[in-house]
């Protein structure tokens, strides 16, 4: 029976999807592809004879009708989202709209920009007595966001810290987590189209990042990425310390 397969095409470079979403990818007969968001190199993993559409242009309603006509003719859909689906993705909708119609899906998560991103600048978002957790978020804006979810709240913690689709409102970004209580002298770094060929970054602290992403010209496809894990403060972990001891490994004695 024909099914439609939710796979997350990973941040950028092509191949960085997983293995399993290149299987299905490559064995489809019809794949969904949100054309503004993805690599297009991708679909270069297509079978010839495969249908394509982009969904760049297309409604909820229009997504699923030709999903329907494509899973009723027996013929197995590939629903190709950027990064990780499971962050900013909009696949609920979809997936509901497929339930009431008793269309089989299943899904293939992907790699998230903002691991990509890290990747890209060889680092680590749980910094040992630094950070030990990540907050992934976004500015309000056409999509609204929960008050109790506003980046000044957030900024409280001074963890480390991802932000999505704002980087168009870098100033006001900036404004909230001071205000909010990072220090201006918080390294951010701001990263365009991470594993992407022409991939840019730009770092520097509170204090000066919005200037240097405007000098760079990046207005889109970025994401802010703040917190003391960019910095020089670090502590080696336990993990690997001769001196401590774990179920697989008994403390050196010397």
């Amino acid at each position: 029976m024909a099914i439609v397969s939710f796979v997350g095409a990973g941040p950028g470079d092509k191949e960085l999807i997983t293995l399993k979403g290149y299987r299905l990818l490559a064995a489809a007969d019809v794949v969904i592809y949100a054309g503004s968001l993805i690599n297009l190199d991708l679909l270069d993993y297509c079978k010839p004879a495969a249908e394509k559409f982009n969904s760049a242009g297309m409604t909820l309603d229009e997504i699923i009708a030709q999903m329907e006509k494509a899973v009723k003719a027996d013929k197995n859909v590939v629903r190709l989202q950027t990064g990780d689906f499971s962050i900013y993705g909009s696949i609920r909708e979809q997936i509901e709209e497929l339930k009431k119609r008793d269309i089989e899906y299943d899904c293939i998560p992907g790699v998230s920009s903002f691991l990509g991103a890290a990747s890209s600048l060889g680092v680590e978002y749980t910094v040992p007595e630094v950070s030990q957790s990540v907050v992934i978020t976004r500015m309000a804006g056409r999509t609204p966001v929960p008050e109790r979810e506003s980046l000044q709240s957030f900024a409280a913690h001074q963890t480390s810290m991802v932000i999505f689709l704002s980087v168009q409102g870098m100033r006001k970004v900036v404004k909230e987590l001071v205000a909010g209580g990072y220090p201006e002298t918080t390294p951010a770094t701001v990263i365009y189209k991470a594993t992407w060929p022409d991939e840019q970054s730009v770092s520097g602290t509170l204090a000066d990042i919005a200037d240097k992403v405007k000098a760079a010209g990046i207005r889109k496809t970025a994401l802010i990425m703040v917190g003391e894990f960019l910095g020089e403060q670090y502590h080696y972990s336990h993990l690997y310390d001769a001196h401590f001891t774990h179920e697989y490994r008994k403390a050196s004695k010397k």
